[in-house]
């Protein structure tokens, strides 16, 4: 493509590339460079316009990015017509977004003339979400480094949550608690439903067991779920500390112990045959977002969870407004 500052008489044919105020009315960008312009350009006194004109083959901006948009929208996304150069995807269900952030790195590495903003792998989205954004620089682009962008590009899909999941939330107490501690389940079961009721899934609320390992083994056995969650009258330490070892004892097996994502360092994933157990951390008490929520996230929408998938949610992992305080006499 070529691009420059030109006389009139050689801008004609070509595309407006800056807008200009003639007769006190803007010109905008991305016109062609017709006679009437170029005359009403001579009348203000204008002797040069910035102009671009596409080499032979290239591909304007408007087909660019109609190409790579549709290169990307995968499965649960849309790609909009273009505008001025722009492509937008959205969501076209809710679910959770997923694609190879490694490939989106080589699609806008392939070439200057393209840039693809997404949101974050593993977001969750709801159906009419923006999820990317496609915008070609110049006016038209070379179609080698078009097409290697498009090689590279990867397709975004949108996990769709499955239907139909139940949930059992147990409760474990402490002797002594009394109506503090049925105001706490009470608080804790309502921002479960909700949490899980964005995912589609159904809670039920148990009868609240003694803060110990046998009763709450015992409840554990007899919970009947898709997914059972355990909100703890104290938060888990340690692995051998009462949900880690009630799992065990129930039959069942504890995959992880702790995350590396702040609010959730306190999590507890664990299996009873194929039903995943999750001990709550304290944090899953407020609605902010926290560990909980991208381990539930992944579950709903049907992928695996492994504890080197909760190992890696360290990056990203610090989640904003965790609301933690600042370090004793941290000062910078």
């Amino acid at each position: 493509m070529q691009f420059g500052e030109v006389p009139l008489e050689e801008a004609l044919g070509g595309v407006l590339a800056h807008a200009i105020l003639l007769g006190g009315r803007r010109v905008p960008k991305g016109r062609l460079v017709d006679t009437a312009l170029v005359e009403g350009a001579r009348a203000e006194g204008v002797t040069h316009l910035w102009v671009a004109r596409a080499d032979p083959g290239d591909v304007p901006e408007a087909d660019a990015a109609a190409a790579l948009g549709e290169a990307l929208a995968g499965d649960g996304v849309a790609a909009e017509p273009p505008v001025h150069g722009r492509v937008n995807l959205r969501a076209s269900r809710d679910g959770l977004l997923m694609f190879a952030a490694a490939q989106l790195q080589a699609s806008n590495l392939a070439t200057e003339a393209i840039g693809i903003a997404t949101r974050a792998p593993f977001a969750p989205v709801t159906a009419g979400d923006l999820v990317a954004t496609v915008k070609i620089i110049p006016y038209a682009v070379d179609p080698a480094a078009l097409g290697a962008a498009i090689r590279a590009a990867p397709r975004l899909e949108v996990r769709a949550w499955r239907s139909g999941l139940h949930a059992a939330l147990l409760t474990t107490v402490r002797a002594g608690e009394g109506a503090e501690g049925v105001k706490l389940a009470t608080k804790t079961a309502a921002v479960t439903r909700e949490r899980l009721e964005r995912l589609g899934i159904a809670l039920e609320t148990l009868d609240p067991v003694r803060h110990a390992v046998a009763p709450l083994a015992d409840a554990l056995a007899a919970a009947r779920a898709d997914l059972v969650l355990v909100a703890g009258a104290t938060a888990t330490a340690d692995r051998r500390d009462v949900i880690p070892a009630a799992i065990e004892a129930a039959g069942g097996r504890v995959e992880r112990v702790g995350m590396p994502v702040d609010p959730g360092n306190l999590l507890v994933f664990g299996w009873l045959g194929a039903v995943p157990v999750i001990g709550l951390p304290g944090c899953a008490r407020s609605p902010k977002r926290n560990g909980l929520d991208l381990v539930l996230e992944r579950l709903a929408a049907g992928l695996g969870v492994t504890s080197e998938l909760v190992g890696s949610m360290g990056v990203g992992g610090l989640l904003e407004e965790s609301g933690r305080p600042v370090p004793w006499g941290w000062n910078g």
